[in-house]
């Protein structure tokens, strides 16, 4: 690609909604019509940026960028209601069993469903989230969402059946944003 093709692919994508931080995903969509071909482009647009300053916050853990590499690697592989992934031999994940098999791999057990994974905290502010936290939907007493976020305004989930694992932004119009956590090596593990 020439500089004329890279400016041209830039001025369309900010006319698109990428200007000033607005929508970059629907920027993405509206260049090339494919939940694919967006979760590739942000993946990559991930790998460009140092591994310990992932979207300008530089708190992440080694086990966190574990966590984070790990589900990069499944972005693409279908939404699976009750799905724990190629290593269970299933083809996808639904939302917790991403985040749980990308911090297993990280050497860190959670919980399997994401209430429990709620539960098992620590509770972290929104304002103080760093890459490798979750983010829960719902409500305290009713999770029904998980996502990993992977810093920049950004999270790594497994949205809903028909859609694949991809990266989006975390909080969205009309989303019931509940609370994060911050899993450690010093967690307590719950009944799965």
């Amino acid at each position: 690609m020439d500089k004329r093709q890279v400016y041209t692919a830039a001025a369309y994508l900010c006319d698109s909604g990428a200007r000033n931080g607005q929508d970059l995903n629907a920027a993405i969509f509206a260049y090339n019509h494919a939940d694919w071909y967006v979760a590739d482009v942000l993946a990559q647009a991930a790998q460009y940026e140092s591994p310990t300053t992932l979207g300008g916050e530089n708190d992440a853990t080694p086990a966190a960028l574990q966590a984070i590499n790990y589900a990069e690697g499944q972005l693409g592989l279908p939404y699976l209601w009750g799905g724990d992934g190629p290593a269970a031999g299933e083809e996808g994940f639904d939302c917790s069993g991403l985040t749980r098999a990308a911090y297993e791999a990280a050497g860190i057990p959670i919980p399997r469903v994401a209430q429990d994974q709620y539960n098992a905290g620590p509770h972290v502010p929104e304002d103080q989230l760093q890459p490798g936290d979750l983010v829960f939907y719902g409500t305290p007493d009713n999770i029904h969402h998980v996502g990993l976020y992977i810093g920049g305004g950004q999270m790594i989930h497994a949205p809903r059946t028909g859609e694949l694992i991809q990266i989006a932004p975390y909080r969205y119009a009309g989303d019931d944003f509940a609370g994060a956590t911050r899993p450690s090596a010093s967690a307590h593990v719950v009944s799965y």
